[in-house]
This record gives structure tokens, sequence and C-alpha cells, in this order.
């Protein structure tokens, strides 16, 4: 058995990873960002990254649904596998591919459109609903799976931009979700949000992984403890150790993970 495997134990080799990246390196000009990244990711479960600031996990977030090509000066090699198909191919369509790898980003990013246009987007786009009330129901379920529903069912052609902070990055959940992506990234989720809204985010995340693999950036390694499965640690650019969340957090292997747990660095 590899390192990666005993490292991560029975959470990740009990099947085949949903996305498998092997020496995933990301260069920005002559900047090696990132450097021989193993990951695995697996099926309903939700990863988390964490790190100081600046340390890659962020980066390599962005690997996973090609968000990296809008960079001109950025370079990734090694290979990166989402149910045994390479998404770095050329004959893969970077578009399709955000329509399986949904992203949420730090700040709720609301398209100046109605609440319901907001969620139809992608679905409109993506030709996932053959008619009005297919994509009704889209909309439904979308909303209901960000556990907004309820809030907005009354006020679906309000603007997006006119919602709460917490009920706007809910609202970016349920956009993200309603193209029946397969994984879900989230990069730092819940920084600009309040304490209430946040447990609200977090309470979400925990019912999407019954449909998706999630994958989350924290830089709060209490919400990291709350939320995931499995974790994985970064250190200026390289993955220092990835296991089982609990493992992680109270008997890492190596001491740059105690150090970071502990206070010590970052």
């Amino acid at each position: 058995m590899n390192d990666m495997s005993r490292l991560a134990g029975s959470a990740i080799d009990v099947e085949t990873p949903k996305i498998l990246a092997r020496n995933v390196n990301v260069f920005y000009g002559d900047t090696h960002a990132i450097r021989d990244v193993n990951v695995d990711i697996a099926n309903n479960t939700v990863t988390a990254f964490i790190g100081p600031s600046g340390c890659g996990k962020s980066t390599f977030l962005r690997c996973l649904n090609r968000m990296n090509d809008t960079i001109d000066s950025c370079r990734v090699t090694g290979s990166m596998r989402l149910d045994g198909e390479d998404i770095y191919d050329k004959r893969v369509d970077p578009v399709q591919l955000r329509a399986k790898v949904g992203m949420v980003f730090q700040k709720p990013n609301p398209f100046p459109k109605s609440i319901f246009d907001n969620v139809a987007y992608g679905p409109k786009i993506h030709g996932l609903a053959r008619s009005k009330s297919d994509l009704e129901e889209i909309v439904e379920r979308a909303l209901r799976r960000g556990a907004l529903w309820d809030e907005v069912k009354d006020r679906l052609h309000a603007p997006g931009t006119g919602l709460s902070g917490g009920q706007q990055q809910r609202l970016c959940i349920a956009r993200a979700v309603a193209t029946e992506p397969e994984v879900l990234l989230m990069d730092e989720p819940c920084s600009a949000l309040d304490p209430i809204a946040t447990a609200q985010v977090e309470e979400l995340i925990d019912e999407l992984r019954r449909n998706f693999s999630v994958v989350i950036v924290t830089h709060s390694m209490q919400q990291a403890a709350r939320v995931s499965q499995n974790t994985a640690f970064f250190h200026l650019g390289q993955l220092v150790e990835f296991g089982e969340t609990g493992q992680i957090f109270t008997n890492p292997e190596d001491p740059r993970t105690e150090s970071y747990i502990t206070g010590r660095i970052g």
C-alpha cells in the first residue's frame, strides 16, 4: 500500500475515488505554486482543504474544474481524473466540465437577475429543461437543496441581490446544484457570513454530501472538523498530509500538521 492510502485509511480506499489527482503541479509563469500533489476525493463525502493563507489550497481547488484555464500565465501538469476520465484532455469542454463540477465562491455573487432566473440560468444554457414546467421543477428542487425554498417561494421574481448575505450564499449553492453536478467545490463559502448564516451553510453542506462529493477550502479548522470526513493540509504549495478528519486533527503523522493545528505555524 502506498503512503497516500495508508495516510488516508479506509475513508478513501473503500471504493474508486470520484476524483483522482496524481503529481499535480501548478505554475504561474516561473512561479511553482503547487508541487506534486496527490489526492483522492471520495464519493458522497466532504473533503476539507486547510492550511495558511497562500499555501495553495484554493489554487488546487480551481484545478478540479479548470478555473485556472482563465489565467493566461497558469500551467497545470500531472493527472487529474473525474470518474476515470482525464479532465485536462483536449477533447474535454471546460463549460461541460463545470456543469459536472460546480463551484461556490468566497463572496456571494448572485447574478443581477431574479431569484428564479439565477437558479434557472445553468439549466437553460445546458438544455436541461424541456418545458417551462420542467424548469420550474428544477428551480424548486435546487432551492430546496439550497435550504432556501421556504424563504423565497413567494418572491421568486424579486432580485437575488436583495437577499441577506447568508441567503445570497445559499442562492449561489442552489444555482450551483441546479445543473445536477457530481462534485461541488466551495472556496471559503462562509468567510463573508455571520455565525448564524455560517451554521446554516454548514448544515446544508452536510445535507449536500448525500447527493454530491463536496470539496471545501476553509481557513477555519473548527469548520473543517465539523463538516468534513477527510482533510488535506497544504503548506507552502505542498500537500503535507491527507487523511480521515478525526485522525488529522487528533493524531497527525507529520509534525508540520501538528504545528498548524496547535497554532504554532499559520
